[in-house]
């Protein structure tokens, strides 16, 4: 068979009532939640309360936040507050894809942070290690598994990118057949340091249990609604009652920033998943894929896949997708025009599953930034802290966002204070009404990009100039 020129578009190529059949029984929920060991709801804020520390946002960030905080001096008053349920966003949706890296890739990396990479990659590494010891010592039941990642080229200017940003062997034919069969792959290249798998809901939970073993507070469906300064301490208003307390961290993700000159610095987007039923082990074989490595292609618009711990196969990514407005809205997380592509381009990249079906299909609200990385920060008073921006690399990246919240929070000097992410925003995204057509105009130039063999047209390079990207 041959290679499409384009291998993945926003055409279908498979029969549409085939893919309409493969998405038939798939529940509308997320499979990392849809999960008998779903926690009970905590209780939300009841009365007005004291604290030393609270933490806006029970996801990974907020949750690990919370822990470390209470690691480095057992005696403070930590309170978590989460206006849903702790994991039941972003950090409870994900693929469950732990990366150390901490600048999404090498290419941003030299855009955005060229005299720091080799600190960052230290310590990427080091706070990777620290997720996998924390995860041991508290007994977190989250399937972790390290295992190597494949990227695969699918275009011919993908094939050469990898050539030029690796120093990994290029595997090509029957070294990259043994790992994944597919006829859209080009080449690739395993990368074994670095990247490991977990269940992202199982996570959070754990993380949360952890939290309390320390004696953190937390109460969920308590949602923030403002944040005001009084008597030099920060006093926290849920509709229910209020926190006083000496600091705060925002662990808020895509949400409005209860620092309002900070909501220019990230929108929310919308990331698709699908899930397939378990597959057997001849049907893993008749795709190669008998190993537990993930996988990603190359292209901005990109998809990543892994397998659960029965042998799924989840595949997600591709879209990213700025509904008008730029609103957190619940409906935003069901899309059908996005689940039949996922589905074509599952059954473009794997024809020998063509008889696979589809369990579950969600979607959720990730953030960027145009630096497609996380900033850290304070308050000028210095009793706020926040961290934001993770475009959908936030499994790993949290944990080092709260170290460094926690660092400047003490006013500590430390390699983390110090880099270029702590001590800068990245370029601001206008408001509505000019928001969307922004970011429309700019992902219609990735795809045309991705189209022409990677050459960017005259607005990518100069949106390169000003350290702006539109990846997905």
């Amino acid at each position: 068979m041959a290679i499409p020129t384009v291998a993945y578009g926003h055409d279908l190529r498979n029969d549409l009532a085939e893919i309409r059949d493969s998405l038939a029984g798939a529940k509308r929920a997320c499979f990392w939640l849809d999960d008998d060991r779903r926690p009970v709801p905590r209780q939300s804020l009841a009365e007005d309360i004291c604290a030393d520390l609270v933490v806006v946002g029970g996801g990974y960030c907020g949750l690990w936040t919370a822990i470390i905080a209470k690691e480095r001096d057992p005696d403070r008053r930590v309170v978590l507050l989460e206006g849903d349920r702790v994991g039941g966003a972003a950090s409870g949706r994900n693929g469950g894809f732990v990366e150390a890296d901490l600048t999404h890739g090498p290419e941003n990396g030299r855009l955005h942070f060229a005299a720091e990479l080799d600190v960052l990659d230290r310590l990427g590494q080091e706070n990777f290690s620290a997720i996998e010891d924390a995860i041991d010592r508290y007994g977190i039941d989250a399937s972790w598994e390290r295992a190597p990642m494949l990227t695969v080229g699918t275009e011919h200017h993908q094939v050469e990118a990898l050539h030029a940003d690796n120093e990994s062997q290029i595997l090509r034919g029957d070294a990259l057949s043994v790992l994944a069969d597919s006829p859209l792959y080009r080449a690739g290249i395993l990368e074994e340091r670095g990247h490991a798998y977990v269940n992202p809901a199982r996570l959070a939970w754990g993380l949360a249990d952890a939290a309390e073993s320390l004696g953190v507070e937390i109460h969920e469906n308590s949602p923030v609604f403002s944040m005001r300064l009084a008597d030099g301490r920060r006093r926290v208003r849920t509709a229910t009652a209020e926190v006083n307390a000496a600091a705060v961290v925002l662990a808020t993700n895509g949400y409005p920033s209860l620092l309002p000159h900070l909501r220019f610095f990230t929108v929310p987007i919308y990331d698709y998943v699908l899930m397939t039923e378990p597959l057997t082990p001849a049907q893993l074989r008749s795709i190669g894929w008998t190993g537990r490595h993930g996988i990603t292609d190359s292209g901005r618009e990109f998809h990543y896949y892994r397998k659960t711990d029965d042998d799924r196969i989840l595949f997600g990514g591709y879209d990213a997708v700025y509904h008008r407005g730029g609103r957190v809205r619940a409906e935003h997380d069901q899309r059908d025009e996005t689940f039949e592509r996922l589905a074509d381009h599952f059954l473009s990249t794997f024809p020998q599953l063509d008889d696979v079906r589809f369990s579950h299909r969600w979607g959720g609200m990730i953030d960027m930034s145009t630096r497609l990385v996380a900033h850290h920060g304070r308050s000028r008073d210095g009793t706020v802290a926040y961290s934001a921006g993770y475009t959908g690399l936030g499994v790993a990246a949290t944990r080092f966002g709260a170290e460094t919240m926690l660092d400047l929070l003490d006013g500590d000097d430390t390699e983390r204070t110090r880099l270029r992410m702590s001590r800068s925003l990245p370029f601001p995204i206008p408001p509505e009404p000019f928001a969307n057509p922004l970011i429309q105009i700019m992902r219609r130039a990735v795809a045309k990009s991705d189209a022409r063999g990677g050459r960017d047209g005259a607005l990518l390079r100069l949106a390169g100039l000003f350290g702006i990207g539109f990846d997905s």
